[in-house]
């Protein structure tokens, strides 16, 4: 398992200092939901604390991570930078932090958009960023109790909350959020 204090020094000199709380915050209710959802505490809280990793890296820099991985955009993620950061966080944990493990790297790379399938840590994580202690946003209560009973219950909310607001300004909204919507809905 990566260092986590060398971890969070590095992330500490990455991040601006609400970012890095968040990711803080993120790392430890993603502890306490793999807790109560029976998964690795210890994975939870690594993927939970890198997440944001590359969150306030320039846009160039963040492409240029992608690029050097072989990876293309998209034309929704293209088009939306904000969703950069996820895709570029997860190879960044990679080269930077030597982490190897699938799971997490997955769970970095979906925890914007979420998608259909979605593994337990994926789910934690994805769920984790949207309930994290310093969240405060209408309906935010509901999705902590949601998250600690019915975790797909709670991406479904996650994701249609998603939809509902990129919709409400006009913004183009990720497939995967789409898919993961429709996945978790509970009358498919």
């Amino acid at each position: 398992m990566a260092d986590k204090l060398k971890i969070i020094a590095s992330l500490r000199g990455r991040l601006l200092e609400d970012r890095f709380f968040h990711s803080l915050g993120v790392a430890q209710e993603a502890k306490e939901l793999a807790a109560i959802h029976g998964a690795d505490v210890q994975k939870a809280y690594l993927a939970g604390l890198v997440h944001d990793c590359t969150k306030n890296t320039p846009g160039e820099q963040q492409l240029a991570i992608m690029q050097s991985a072989g990876i293309e955009l998209d034309p929704v993620a293209k088009e939306n930078q904000k969703l950069w950061h996820a895709i570029s966080g997860s190879v960044f944990i990679q080269s930077e932090y030597g982490i190897e493990d699938a799971d997490i790297i997955s769970a970095v790379r979906y925890h914007t958009t979420g998608k259909a399938h979605m593994s337990l840590l994926e789910k934690i994580v994805y769920t984790a960023d949207l309930t994290s202690a310093e969240r405060d946003y209408p309906g935010v209560e509901q999705m902590r109790r949601l998250a600690r009973t019915d975790l797909d219950a709670a991406v479904y909310e996650g994701a249609a909350f998603t939809v509902k607001k990129l919709s409400s300004r006009g913004l183009s909204v990720h497939p995967d959020t789409v898919a993961a919507m429709e996945y978790y809905r509970r009358d498919r």
